[in-house]
């Protein structure tokens, strides 16, 4: 609008039901703005506060079978991909039922499958290893 009077300025703040705002006081003469002062106080603050939220890591768990079929797995697999890029923590489980216990070596093969298809999106934190009826490894996002 130009240089004008400070009264006419304010005029026309309330002429059009806003607040006039000095910007910059050390300028001479000093700059002020017609506008909302109670919504441009809360979109600052709304500012702050998301500059300030981070995202809180959850752990995801991935659980198979060593006879999972192909297809199953590779649906899991791009569920845990989603997972990793949603910056969380991923947990493969192979679980084995009953006589399944004898061939470990399978369930061994399927979670080293899975570890293999998310090497792109997420790095072994934790290898897997055997406690039971299960082999676990746990999987974060790359950074």
């Amino acid at each position: 609008m130009g240089i004008i009077p400070t009264d006419e300025a304010l005029a026309r703040a309330r002429e059009a039901e806003l607040d006039l705002v000095e910007v910059a006081a050390n300028e001479r003469p000093p700059v002020c703005r017609i506008m909302d002062f109670g919504k441009f106080k809360y979109q600052q603050q709304k500012k702050r506060k998301d500059k300030t939220h981070q995202h809180q890591v959850k752990i995801k768990e991935i659980r198979v079978r060593p006879k999972t079929g192909e297809h199953d797995i590779e649906v899991k697999v791009n569920h845990a991909r989603e997972f990793l890029n949603h910056k969380d923590k991923v947990i493969v489980t192979v679980l084995f039922r009953g006589r399944e216990l004898a061939h470990v070596d399978e369930g061994q093969k399927v979670i080293e499958q899975v570890i293999q298809m998310l090497e792109d999106v997420g790095k072994v934190e934790q290898a897997p290893n055997r406690q039971g009826r299960r082999i676990s490894a746990v999987l974060a996002p790359k950074v």
